[in-house]
């Protein structure tokens, strides 16, 4: 097969990765290069990835976008590591340029949500269409979209006369978090359908945002538009047909499991779960806690030199650091990931007695116990971390992206925390157990189909946030003691973990027999 896949990100590409679907575009193309298929990744350029070493221009677009004649550039990237039938392809123009150098995401004001980024967006699906039609790629059974960034490739294969010639492609979309849908208004603003497509003739319903009449969602819109919809783990696809219920914590279809539930009965919804590299079997020494502080303060000092002061977050690290030489911690607790509500709401969330979840935790830990955090998102949940770190003399937050520092957490920790409210896949935890670290996590979504409590990590549930919060603490204090107190049970929980395999060419099979493979077109409203 011939299959295209679109995405906002690609791991692959230095600087080009913010979450797991930057992991998975890096990664699935090789699994399914393997099984012989011919894989085209396009991605934007961001008026960076086409500066790289090794991108070479290929040729240049003619893009209609706002009333407007665009002169697009696509190049080829060059990347070490991916199969010979696997290709990158740049799109760049300067309106996919982000608001800052090195970003993808842009953050606008509450009352404009996602408007910079759905006409950076929008922009870039109409340049993937023409790209599409054009002979660059030859024929394509597959096109693959995944999130909202790329469903704007659905409406205009649907609905555009110009892209006609992509209704018998089979299309595939892949949600990676439901929670982010880019709704925008249908017209009156120069971020909207009408400011982007002016002559487009749509059925209404199809792209319509099923609680706000006078907004496209792009999200429903590809839910509805694609072949089949694909849910990065299968207790995620469940999860997503059903309702929010605010009062229980539970985050499900996040307004749209009504289409969700027809995509299902419909035979159309499909989980699988992401995978994990796993390398040749040959592992270097695990380092110890003199070598991940040694590569901590280095980060934080390139950080600092960056800024005219020094950040009370990095200055409080840096001052955990220097304790450490005198009384060093012999157990480590860990968590990496992005700071934001869906990941860490949970130690914000008040215990019976008052105290806030993360106080219990600390209460918990053993004095000779470090939490090591590294993170960044959220600003106010980067201040909550902060004033943890001021009076909590066991945690260490490390506030920051860097490449270096989290495979040497993964490989110290003994503990990984990932109390998420609801996560589609996670990739987190497969990273820690690959490392022998076992990880305790909510039961929810790809979470729930990666850890088997008791028996290669720790699980909890709970019916609202508050049961959450107090199972959470309660399983801490189970692991901990377990760990303590019955070392050989421990190592066999471990050894469990570090056996575990959630392999590429094992979705890759799925993808192929339960994604690709089917005749069909882009189906009708509800089919």
């Amino acid at each position: 097969m011939n299959i295209v896949m679109v995405a906002a990100e690609n791991g692959a590409i230095p600087g080009g990765k913010v979450g797991g679907m930057g992991d998975v575009i890096r990664d699935i193309p090789n699994a399914l290069a393997d099984l012989g298929h011919r894989v085209d990744v396009v991605v934007p350029g961001y008026q960076a990835f086409s500066r790289h070493a090794g991108a070479s221009r290929q040729l240049t677009l003619d893009v209609r976008f706002r009333r407007t004649s665009h002169q697009v550039e696509v190049f080829l990237l060059e990347l070490p590591g991916t199969r010979e039938n696997v290709r990158c392809w740049i799109i760049d123009h300067p309106l996919l340029a982000p608001n800052r150098p090195g970003e993808i995401y842009c953050d606008d004001p509450p009352e404009r949500p996602f408007a910079t980024d759905a006409s950076k967006f929008a922009f870039f699906s109409a340049a993937v269409c023409q790209l599409l039609v054009s002979d660059a790629f030859g024929h394509h059974d597959v096109i693959h979209l995944h999130d909202w960034h790329t469903a704007f490739i659905a409406i205009l294969a649907r609905f555009d006369p110009r892209f006609r010639a992509l209704q018998p492609a089979r299309f595939v979309f892949t949600i990676h978090n439901l929670a982010l849908q880019g709704i925008r208004p249908l017209a009156g603003d120069e971020s909207s359908l009408a400011s982007w497509f002016p002559h487009l003739q749509y059925r209404k319903n199809d792209i319509v945002d099923p609680r706000y009449g006078n907004c496209l969602n792009p999200m429903r819109a590809a839910i509805r538009l694609c072949d089949r919809v694909h849910a990065v783990s299968p207790s995620y696809a469940r999860e997503i047909q059903r309702p929010n219920d605010a009062e229980k914590g539970f985050h499900g279809g996040e307004g749209l499991e009504a289409d969700l539930q027809a995509a299902h009965q419909a035979g159309k919804l499909v989980g699988i779960l992401n995978g994990c590299e796993y390398g040749d079997g040959g592992k270097p020494a695990k380092p110890g806690l003199a070598e991940f502080l040694t590569a901590a303060e280095q980060q934080l000092d390139r950080w600092i030199a960056d800024r005219d002061a020094v950040p009370s977050v990095h200055y409080l690290a840096l001052k955990r650091i220097a304790a450490m030489s005198t009384q060093p911690p012999t157990g480590f607790v860990t968590s990496i990931g992005r700071l934001t509500p869906q990941k860490v709401q949970l130690y914000t969330v008040p215990m019976p007695d008052g105290k806030s979840c993360i106080d219990a935790v600390f209460d918990t830990l053993p004095a000779h116990y470090l939490f090591i955090m590294l993170g960044s998102g959220d600003h106010g949940i980067e201040r909550f971390f902060t004033t943890v770190a001021a009076r909590r003399d066991n945690f260490l937050f490390i506030q920051g992206y860097s490449e270096k520092l989290p495979p040497l957490v993964y490989a110290l920790g003994q503990l990984f925390l990932m109390p998420s409210t609801f996560e589609p896949c996670g990739i987190s935890q497969m990273l820690a157990m690959r490392e022998g670290q076992p990880c305790l996590v909510h039961g929810v979504g790809g979470l729930a189909d990666t850890i088997v409590h008791n028996e290669d990590g720790f699980v909890f549930t709970g019916d609202n946030l508050q049961q959450q919060a107090v199972a959470f603490v309660d399983a801490l204090h189970n692991a901990l003691k377990l760990r303590e107190f019955s070392p050989a049970k421990w190592q066999k929980l471990a050894g469990s973990a570090a056996c575990k395999r959630f392999l590429w060419q094992d979705a890759a099979v799925k993808y192929c027999s339960e994604l690709y493979i089917d005749e069909g077109t882009i189906h009708d409203a509800g089919a």
